[in-house]
């Protein structure tokens, strides 16, 4: 049986960066920050997202957490 050792995560801030002036869609500018403890549950991410996102001009429309594992067989 194989197992997934996780061994980083990453956190991705996506603002609204306004609309496209020929499609009319919607433009997204992204933040990452690297090094996020593997341990942090998501209401710890995303009270530092909101406070990072208060810092900002653009308004914050998501937040991803990404994590890398290992996965190993036996």
């Amino acid at each position: 049986m194989a197992t997934a050792a996780l061994k980083n995560s990453t956190m991705q801030l996506v603002f609204n960066d306004g609309n496209d002036l020929e499609t009319g869609l919607p433009v997204y500018k992204y933040k990452t920050f690297s090094n996020i403890k593997t341990t942090a549950t998501p209401d710890q991410l995303h009270a530092v997202a909101t406070t990072i996102a208060s810092l900002q001009e653009r308004p914050l429309f998501n937040v991803v957490r990404k994590d890398n594992s290992d996965i190993i067989g036996e």
